[in-house]
């Protein structure tokens, strides 16, 4: 599911207890599919012009400065439509929400103006030869700022990680067509079993026999390594009634981890030599969060890394969430509270659909949506449909995914990541150091072919 960071806002969408219109879940599904379903009419309806300028990009440039200004201001109108249609539909759901309005507003304000200026750094010929691409420099500038400068807190109210993430990923269903999903839809699925199961047994194991960590706080850290990070960690916290300090413990172990292979494995698949589509089943069989994965597929350089990091994070292994926390909860009342029949607690069925992170849902819809207007659409317009349309919430898409990697840099703090003791670190090492060559061997040897042809 979603990063890293934002923790109380992850703790807040995650709980059952909230009504859907409180849940960031249900708003970034609603607006990006809304989102989808404006633009696909203004297509087939002739007034794309708005959605065609706020779906800015910005070319690249070396030293031309001159070049580069002229470009920003023929692009200035496309800018404020962006800003303010953003603006609107965030500011609407943060404060349904129950967010302070006018903090989020002028905190989306900076969040923006700053994503502008990654944008302009990112389209540098210079820095992408160096493969510092805008998703990568958000991360490091946020961090850089995050770790150096006190941000105000109003600033805080707008670093929603997850609603960001959640948002562009449904967005990204619109591009990734729904027979690719089915096609490699069920290879994602095996391959996140075989990396879940492994990985957490690995984590559970060590966490409770090698370093004596009590059976929830092992499982708590298990599921964060090895199924959707902040939220699965969340989620089996409290279906196994682990003490808060283990999931924030747990939650910063998915931050340092997170972080570190946004760098490690892009670099490593790119020094392998490996192809865009086998490097991002293994981006996305063995990154720990959903905005952090999108990060590191996108400095493979390629939309298919993008594609198969998609297919396998999260269709592949966030949809195992609501499993586990079933599963995970019914372990805690029958075994590890040792409970006696009388007492203990029902576990239904339910809890799968209350754990399951809802914006797949969002991910899917969008997928057939614009799979079905494709294929029954004349030839010649659903290609233009798919260069115009599609082209324009790719970009859109790409922004999402901006503020989400800010979000993750401007929230992550190093002292209080290594605020906790070794022997967490070492339980979550060892997860670590098994899904990292399984997800390689998987991705690229087992089910290459797979991958391969994903396009």
């Amino acid at each position: 599911m979603a990063t890293s960071t934002g923790i109380p806002n992850a703790v807040t969408t995650g709980t059952r207890f909230n009504a859907w219109y409180k849940r960031e879940d249900s708003w970034s599904i609603l607006i990006a599919l809304g989102l989808i379903a404006a633009i696909t009419a203004a297509f087939f309806s002739g007034g794309l012009g708005i959605f065609k300028a706020m779906a800015v990009t910005v070319p690249g440039w070396a030293n031309d400065l001159g070049k580069l200004a002229a470009g920003l201001g023929s692009n200035s109108v496309g800018l404020l439509y962006l800003y303010g249609f953003f603006l609107v539909l965030f500011g609407v759901a943060a404060r349904i929400m129950g967010y302070d309005l006018g903090r989020f507003a002028a905190g989306f304000t900076l969040l923006f103006l700053v994503s502008i200026i990654i944008t302009v750094l990112g389209s540098n010929k210079f820095l992408k030869e160096w493969q510092l691409e805008t998703p990568l420099l958000a991360l490091i500038i946020g961090m850089a700022v995050g770790n150096t400068v006190r941000l105000p807190q109003w600033f805080h109210s707008a670093l929603r990680t997850e609603f960001y993430v959640k948002t562009g990923i449904v967005l990204m269903g619109a591009t990734l067509p729904f027979t690719i999903i089915l096609q490699a839809g069920p290879m994602a699925i095996l391959q996140a079993t075989i990396v879940a199961v492994t990985t957490f047994a690995a984590i559970y194991f060590a966490a409770t026999r090698l370093f004596g960590l009590e059976p929830q706080f092992g499982a708590t850290l298990g599921a964060g390594g090895s199924i959707c990070g902040v939220s699965a960690a969340i989620a089996i916290g409290g279906a196994c009634r682990s003490e808060k300090e283990h999931v924030s413990v747990a939650i910063s172990m998915v931050i340092i981890w997170a972080v570190a292979m946004i760098f490690l494995l892009p670099a490593t698949a790119k020094f392998l030599g490996l192809a865009p589509g086998p490097a991002g089943a293994w981006i996305g069989t063995s990154e720990f969060a959903d905005a952090a994965g999108f990060a590191a597929a996108e400095a493979i350089g390629d939309e298919r890394a993008v594609k198969t990091f998609t297919l396998m994070k999260v269709i592949g292994r966030d949809m195992f969430v609501g499993v586990w926390a079933l599963l995970v909860a019914f372990l805690s009342v029958t075994i590890w509270e040792r409970k006696s029949a009388a007492q203990a607690e029902k576990v239904g069925v339910g809890e799968v659909w209350n754990r399951f992170p809802k914006f797949i849902i969002g991910f899917f819809i969008a997928s057939i949506v614009t799979t079905l207007v494709i294929t029954y659409a004349d030839p010649k317009l659903g290609t233009l449909y798919n260069k115009e349309a599609i082209g324009a919430i790719k970009t859109l898409r790409g922004w999402t995914f901006t503020w989400t990697f800010l979000c993750i840099g401007f929230t992550t703090r190093f002292r209080e990541l290594t605020s906790f003791g070794w022997k967490p670190f070492a339980a979550f090492a060892v997860g670590v150091a098994i899904n990292v060559p399984l997800g390689y061997i998987l991705s690229n040897i087992v089910f290459v072919e797979y991958w391969l042809g994903i396009k």
